[in-house]
């Protein structure tokens, strides 16, 4: 961007008037949002069919403490709701049922964090655009009524700027904040629903009894008809 380029983009943020400031202000906050849920959704992507074969396989062998690392070695929100499931084994089904509800509902905040706040940006950069040429009309009418109505369109130009302006940045402001909004509501609608069907298959698992954690027990040793050592010591009778 050149020198000029950036000059009139100044210009016409000056020109915008004091409104400007705050539709700034949301649009830089829907930006970081934005980047920031990119990053952590990105960072809990997994491809949950495979997961859900591999942690499978660990667990029909019966080691619950494997596939409690296997479950660690991902930061995919499937992957912490089954460690935590994994966690309460010994504790039985009910409570590894509680522990799965309560990790779902954690994972799903986590996932869903600050996008209000988007939804709150796509709404009010709007409205503060539209409340801008509410107060640039306003300036531009007082310029008429200043001068008893003999103006020209130079003198009635501040306010209709002022006006198009922050109805234009508010409207852009708000239509990309609540095209980001959609898109991360539905990437979150699909990691909640492969979280159910991970949590839904984990406990069919459980509850079916395919999950033999007992170790064997060792075969029961046959007496031996030798004498014992106990047989050898004795002294014998007088």
């Amino acid at each position: 961007m050149t020198n000029n380029e950036t000059a009139n983009l100044l210009d016409l943020f000056l020109k915008g008037g004091i409104l400007m400031y705050p539709i700034l202000f949301c649009s830089i906050i829907a930006l970081v949002i934005v980047v920031e849920r990119f990053l952590i959704l990105r960072k809990s992507a997994i491809d949950a069919g495979q997961f859900m074969l591999k942690l499978r396989s660990v667990l029909q062998r019966g080691n619950i403490m494997e596939g409690i690392n296997f479950c660690s070695r991902s930061s995919a929100p499937l992957a912490n709701i089954l460690r935590k499931g994994l966690t309460k084994f010994p504790e039985g089904h009910d409570r590894i049922r509680e522990a799965i509800e309560n990790a779902g509902k954690e994972e799903t905040f986590k996932l869903e964090h600050r996008l209000g706040i988007l939804a709150s940006i796509a709404g009010i950069a709007p409205l503060l655009g539209f409340l801008g040429t509410v107060t640039g009309m306003i300036g531009a009418f007082r310029t008429i009524q200043e001068r008893g109505g003999a103006v020209n369109p130079g003198d009635l130009a501040g306010g209709i700027w002022e006006a198009l302006l922050t109805t234009a940045f508010g409207l852009l402001v708000g239509i990309v904040a609540y095209g980001f909004y959609n898109y991360f509501v539905n990437r979150v609608g699909r990691f909640v629903y492969e979280m159910e069907n991970g949590s839904e298959e984990f406990l069919d698992l459980v509850v079916s009894g395919q999950l033999d954690t007992e170790p064997e027990k060792e075969a029961p040793r046959r007496k031996s008809s030798a004498p014992s050592d106990e047989y050898f010591q004795r002294k014998p009778d007088r």
